[in-house]
């Protein structure tokens, strides 16, 4: 395909000359709309070395606010950035609404350089693919404009601007060794290329060429490539619908959950209080143990409890970290979101939270608040809530592709056990901040709420990311059961490392 595209195409000087303005104009005015509709943008530049990244981006840039974009380069990861999911770095740098965020290479590299220099197996970089769509396509659900270019020019090209390059002093430095090796793998690298483009281009976020032989028509389509995709969404925006249009659903495969999960458990299972107390000691001594070995393994260990309210997710949690290092955990409550995570995809927020491998993040509430309370409390659109059980499935499969531990423990009481709770916590001085007008009202949604967890529980249980039901309504079982639930999902891995 590569072979195919004209790289002697050029503008003239006084044509550029005459078109630029009026573009940059354009530009400017189309950034203030996207500000002002909170349309979220993604630009990414990927193409040779010596192509003119660098240079085309500046000039993007230059007429635009510097308030409202960032440019980030994706160099080789950090040591931090290894030790989590290759598309993290990328997750917690997209931009909040009516931001732009534009990338000097980007996610990308896992299928270009990470393929050819062979860092990444093949099983690695393949699965890539499938990731990186699913990545672009729940951003795009969520509103937010991609605009792909991959600037393009010959080998004989390169290997001039290298020439180029290396002969002043000035410039000398900017080539490495690594950059003529790179010339060197340039047919290796095309047949990624070409790959890349076949594999991840689609219509919420598609690849355009750039022939960058010549810098003038370089910028000029740029500009028009950015500036059409700008107009394209505000136009669309402005006629009304699109955004129903765009995110809308089929409901093929989301019929009512015919009979309950949640109807078949067990609630008078429990334990007495010599059972609890000589089981306790025993399973907190070996999650601490197998806390170390997390460590040393560099596992990623995630946990995440969810359940009715009252159901004893927090003392659950603290009988959990009892006798565990703080040092090796942590604990992340999750409340509503907040202003800036409201202006992100609402993955974003939990992304930020992904523990480095070898460290163990315990989630009290998660990203399951989208298909359960935000669905019944209308914090969202119906569209966005039944994506969502795609979206969670990819995320935890990308979570347990990286080689995470991911544990996910709902705690299951009766409607009579919660209310003897709240009673108690009501009439108790000490416990009456645990208990507010919301966990009343939503106990009047009990049946609601119901349904809205058996569907999530028959949606989002899968082989890779299990859900355990944990029967609550006698906390000293539900405690037990955790741990060992906990404990046998590390251990699993363990014998699988």
């Amino acid at each position: 395909m590569l072979e195919n595209i004209d790289l002697s195409r050029k503008i003239e000087k006084e044509e550029y000359k005459a078109a630029m303005p009026g573009l940059e104009l354009k530009l400017g005015v189309l950034q203030r709309e996207a500000i002002e509709r909170k349309i979220p943008v993604i630009i990414v530049f990927e193409g040779w070395d010596a192509a003119g990244k660098g240079t085309l981006i500046n000039r993007l840039i230059l007429n635009l606010d510097p308030r409202h974009f960032k440019v980030s380069s994706a160099l080789k990861p950090t040591e931090e950035e290894r030790l989590r999911p290759f598309l993290w770095r990328f997750w917690i740098k997209t931009p909040a609404k009516g931001k732009m965020a534009v990338f000097d290479r980007s996610w990308y590299h896992r299928v270009l350089g990470e393929r050819v220099n062979k860092t990444v197996k093949k099983p690695e970089w393949l699965n890539a693919y499938k990731e990186i769509n699913a990545f672009e396509r729940q951003l795009a659900d969520d509103g937010n404009v991609i605009v792909k270019f991959f600037l393009h020019i010959s080998k004989k090209e390169q290997k001039k601007r290298f020439e180029e390059l290396e002969s002043s002093p000035s410039t000398a430095w900017r080539v490495t060794k690594e950059d003529w090796q790179h010339l060197q793998q340039y047919d290796e690298y095309a047949g990624a290329v070409e790959d890349m483009i076949a594999k991840t281009g689609s219509s919420q976020a598609p690849w355009t060429i750039v022939e960058a032989h010549d810098r003038r028509f370089a910028t000029v389509k740029i500009f028009k490539t950015v500036i059409q995709a700008l107009e394209s969404r505000v136009q669309a925006l402005k006629a009304g619908g699109e955004q129903t249009a765009r995110v809308q659903v089929s409901d093929n495969n989301l019929n009512d959950v015919s009979t309950s999960i949640l109807d078949r458990v067990d609630l008078s299972l429990s334990l007495t209080e010599e059972e609890y107390a000589a089981k306790l000691k025993k399973y907190q001594e070996r999650i601490r143990e197998l806390e170390h070995q997390v460590y040393m393994k560099r596992l990623p260990v995630v946990i995440v409890y969810s359940g009715w309210d009252a159901a004893g997710k927090g003392g659950n949690i603290k009988r959990l970290t009892q006798n565990m290092d703080p040092r090796g955990y942590e604990v992340i409550p999750i409340g509503a979101p907040n202003d800036l995570e409201k202006q992100h995809h609402y993955l974003w927020r939990f992304w930020k939270e992904i523990p480095k491998a070898g460290h163990i993040a315990i989630f009290d509430r998660s990203w399951y608040g989208r298909v359960m309370v935000e669905r019944i409390e209308g914090f969202c659109t119906e569209a966005e809530w039944k994506r969502a059980y795609r979206e969670i499935n990819e995320f935890e499969e990308q979570l347990v592709n990286f080689g995470a531990v991911l544990v996910k423990l709902w705690l299951h009481i009766d409607k009579d056990e919660q209310l003897r709770r709240f009673q108690e916590r009501q009439e108790n001085p000490y416990k009456q901040w645990k208990i507010t007008a919301e966990d009343w009202r939503n106990r009047e949604k009990w049946d609601l709420y119901k349904i809205a967890v058996d569907e999530m529980l028959y949606r989002t249980s899968s082989p890779h990311a299990p859900w355990t039901i944990v029967e609550a309504n006698f906390k000293y079982y539900a405690r037990i059961k955790a741990l060992k639930t906990v404990i046998a999902a590390i251990e699993r891995r363990m014998g699988g490392t």
